[in-house]
């Protein structure tokens, strides 16, 4: 077998709109395409041996087993690795169960579907799943010790990627809320809602955290300072930067037992407690030493150490922090003990885990010794055994829920300190015989504020309730239900996705907001261009969705990003779909038109339940993805007549309609009428009836999303089909004595779709400059040049620069052909390099001629255009004076709904 791609998606795909996160793998069986499972030797006996859990993967059976009985009666080694690919990453503690295998269109080359949680991960449980069924086939087996190396490196994967269980909380609790987040690039931020509605925290710290807490909390003398001058209970402490000054600090706090800790440390690092002797100290000193300059010396205040967790000026949680410690069995030595609780699988590396392993250092020999232990003593029967002084859970310490316990007047008292200190999320460690009552009554004190506090311990402690801390968190963020995204208008199809994405973005600016949208040329923020290039994937949604300016945001989706990685949002408030067409078959492994109908069906399926889809009645393909969302359905279509759009209507739907030679929309008993399309420049004074289409759709979904009729009909009236707002689409220049055209049509839709337009010129002669893109397939281009014949008077035959791996000369000459069959007397001539044949065409042009260039590089063919010198855009508005429609409202008799219905 052979794996000739691995992608990664990340958003609603051609899969599967509900599950995100899936890997793609293409797969070559080769030797092992005409062999099912049942024919290759030993291999259902090797597979079970070497995963016997696979016993619980029901397959289509629908039962316990039924996968193993595919296996045994016979099915292809692409849906066995599946299966053995998703297993893999359960037995790691991955817990996953999609997966598809489809075999393509070329025999024995398959795709493999299967869902992972970590990136990374996936794509190895994947590669992993290859090489086990691999070698049972070759060798009957699968080495155990490989298995075993296999699942550790995915765990290993997981851990290396972990968000930390503080971060994890976050998330979870954001995506219960229907919050959508995102991993930023740098410092380990996430984002938490889009555009102008978002968040970002880095850990516990939120966009909100004042600095001035947060250095203040950091610098635990002032802190400390700061507190005892407001009357808050704290250590009697004082700081020294050198040895010498050790004993003198000592007798200043009132001598032993003390404490030494570094002055910015965290997690426990560098602090040393409950100190008796100045050899203790000594050795303390230098441990602190190790991470801050200045050491602090503190009196030891005996008791239990508690977290208080505060967040937006509320009392959240409480935790008692219990050190590490075993527990004596009266047979086991300490040694024993540690290793036996290491291996509870609560316990991880670091913060990975509920629980952390047990490490000693230097002070946890010191604190044996203090009870009067080895590690080779054996402990009697229940005896508590300390391992560590300080209880950060980092060390190996658990935590005990105390969050009903604690007193009111210590829960007061927190609350109040960490308003003083001026966080927004902060951990008190307090210590206390008894949090139940006043620390003034029990000489408890409160020894540090934290920002950045972990939730670890509140959302998984050892003993208790666990509490949803981050729940506060998100009240915090977004209180009162305030909106955490922003509307998100999707727009594909297989021509005219960028005319109508600059047009519905252009038609939203009249609202005064601030519109970032993506295109084929390019990706924008309000007026501005932030990066040049065909950017109608989910990376290019990703910048606007990640810009904390943008508040409307309207994506061109183009096919190619959603087979690549999915769509870069989990749902659109509306989606478009324009129109399926033929177009970039055979690529991708969407070989035929209904296969494309379903990869573009993605955007209307990811559309909220209260959003819209917004599709071309006109189109059966188009108009049966209602049937597939559950968001709501708006119609648009170019005949008046239609009875799908009739019924809709009657049902109490809404629809764009061009009807009377206006832009309408219909809902209930009324027609909305916008604008005649002839005074609309992106029409062509009314000529261009695809373009009529689009500003219809265009319409349409700024209109469910409650952008009112003036400003549709300002937008509409506004838009020119020129090269500042629409490079390459309808771009007419005015020569002198002839006109010459400019738009990127590169299929057989797009072709009928300029064609329209042009068949309206009837003044002079019509040329085409004409060609495809080199991957397409062979009858695509004699289809391109059936239409041609249709079109034009003369033609031009050009080639693309970049030929796609199709040798030179021989898409013209399929072109050639169509053109023949068609019209065998048709004028015509082939000119392979596109500049020559646009001057050619721009030399030889008649007057009152018009020349439509449909170039590979639209600039280039601009440029050649405006070298002219006589050049000058054409907009085609026509002034027809005004209509008879309510210059309030827009709203026309019901005459269109009287038709309709």
């Amino acid at each position: 077998m052979r794996i000739l791609k691995i992608q990664t998606l990340r958003g609603p795909n051609y899969w599967s709109i509900r599950r995100h996160k899936l890997i793609v793998m293409r797969l070559d069986l080769e030797t092992l395409a005409e062999s099912p499972s049942n024919e290759i030797p030993g291999f259902y006996e090797g597979l079970v041996e070497a995963l016997p859990s696979l016993e619980g993967h029901y397959c289509s059976p629908g039962c316990r087993g039924g996968f193993l009985m595919r296996v045994k009666e016979g099915t292809m080694i692409g849906h066995i690795v599946e299966h053995v690919a998703l297993e893999l990453q359960e037995l790691a503690g991955m817990h996953v169960g999609f997966g598809r295998t489809r075999e393509t269109a070329t025999p024995g080359i398959y795709q493999v579907v299967i869902e992972y949680q970590n990136e990374e991960a996936g794509r190895y449980a994947g590669r992993a799943a290859v090489r086990l069924c691999q070698s049972i086939v070759d060798r009957g087996r699968y080495p155990k010790a490989e298995l075993e190396q296999d699942i550790q490196d995915l765990k290993d994967f997981t851990r290396d990627a972990s968000l930390g269980p503080s971060t994890e909380a976050i998330v979870k609790e954001a995506e219960k809320r229907g919050i959508p987040w995102m991993s930023l690039e740098a410092r380990f931020l996430i984002q938490l809602g889009y555009g102008v509605n978002q968040k970002r925290m880095q850990a516990t710290m939120t966009d909100n955290t004042s600095i001035l807490g947060v250095e203040l909390a950091c610098d635990k003398e002032a802190t400390k300072r700061i507190l005892a001058a407001a009357g808050a209970p704290v250590p009697r402490g004082t700081v020294i930067n050198f040895l010498d000054d050790l004993e003198q600090a000592i007798e200043y706090v009132g001598g032993y037992p003390i404490v030494l800790k570094p002055v910015d440390g965290n997690h426990g690092r560098g602090i040393t407690i409950d100190i008796r002797t100045w050899e203790e100290a000594e050795a303390g000193y230098e441990a602190a030493r190790q991470v801050s300059r200045s050491i602090i010396v503190e009196r030891y205040y005996v008791g239990r150490d508690h977290r208080v967790l505060v967040v937006n000026g509320k009392v959240v949680a409480v935790a008692e922090r219990v050190p590490a410690h075993v527990i004596g069995n009266g047979r086991s030595t300490i040694s024993e003990l540690i290793e036996e609780t290491n291996l509870d699988p609560n316990r991880g590396e670091g913060h990975d885990n509920v629980l952390t392993k047990i490490e000693l250092d230097r002070t946890s020999y010191q604190l044996l010794e203090r009870q009067g232990y080895t590690l080779n003593s054996v402990p009697p029967k229940g005896t508590l055994c300390y391992l560590r002084a300080t209880a950060n859970l980092s060390t190996g310490g658990s935590a005990v829920d105390r969050t009903d316990e604690i007193h009111p007047e210590n829960l007061w008292l927190a609350q109040r300190v960490v308003k003083i200190i001026g966080l927004d999320i902060a951990g008190l460690d307090i210590v206390t015989t008894d949090i139940g009552r006043p620390l003034r009554e029990v000489d408890g004190v409160i020894v540090e504020v934290n920002a950045a506090p972990g939730f670890r311990m509140h959302v998984a402690p050892s003993v208790g309730i666990p509490r949803n801390v981050a729940g506060a968190v998100m009240d915090m963020l977004f209180p009162n239900e305030q909106s955490n995204q922003i509307p998100i208008l999707s727009i594909t199809g297989t021509n005219g996705k960028t005319t109508t994405t600059r047009l519905l973005a252009h038609i939203y600016k009249q609202t005064g907001k601030v519109v970032g949208y993506t295109t084929t040329d390019g990706t924008y923020i309000g007026d501005y261009l932030v990066e040049a290039g065909d950017n109608t994937g989910p990376q290019s949604a990703h910048v606007i969705l990640q810009d904390p300016t943008v508040e409307v945001a309207v994506l061109e989706t183009a096919r190619g990003g959603i087979l690549r990685s999915g769509l870069g949002f989990e749902a659109a408030n509306v989606g478009v779909v324009l129109n399926v067409a033929a177009d970039h078959l055979g690529i991708g492994d969407i070989e035929t038109i209904e296969q494309l109908a379903n990869l573009k069906s993605v955007v209307a399926e990811a559309v909220f339940p209260d959003g819209y889809a917004v599709l071309n009645a006109d189109d059966r393909r188009v108009a049966a993805m209602s049937e597939k969302t559950k968001a709501n359905i708006a119609y648009f279509t170019m005949n008046p007549d239609s009875e799908l759009v009739r019924k809709h209507i009657q049902k109490g739907g809404v629809a764009a309609v061009y009807e009377s030679g206006y832009l309408s929309i219909v809902k209930g008993d009324w027609t909305h009428r916008i604008e005649r399309a002839e005074n609309i420049p992106l029409t062509m004074g009314g000529r261009a009836p695809f373009m009529i289409a689009n500003a219809l759709a265009a319409s349409l979904a700024a209109f469910v999303q409650n952008v009112t009729i003036e400003q549709i009909r300002a937008g509409l009236k506004t838009f020119r089909a020129s090269v500042s707002q629409t490079p390459g689409r309808m771009n007419l220049f005015n020569l002198g004595n002839y006109h010459a055209l400019v738009d990127y049509a590169h299929n057989a839709a797009s072709y009928e779709a300029v064609g329209s337009f042009v068949r309206n010129w009837t003044t002079g002669q019509r040329i085409g400059v004409i060609g495809g893109p080199g991957d397409r397939r062979d009858e695509d281009f004699v289809t391109l040049g059936k239409l041609a014949a249709q079109i034009f008077d003369y033609i031009i035959i050009k080639e693309d620069d970049d030929t796609r791996g199709r040798l030179r000369g021989s898409a013209a000459q399929l072109i050639i052909q169509g053109i023949t069959q068609v019209k065998p007397d048709s004028r015509y001539e082939s000119i392979l390099d596109e500049t020559q044949a646009i001057n050619k065409a721009l030399d030889m042009a008649p007057d009152n001629s018009l020349v439509v260039i449909l170039p590979e590089s639209v600039t280039r063919a601009i440029k050649l255009i405006k070298l002219r010198g006589l050049a000058k855009e054409e907009t085609h508005q026509q002034n027809t004076g005004t209509t008879a429609i309510d210059s309030q409202n827009g709203i026309a008799p019901s005459s269109v709904v009287n038709t309709l219905l």
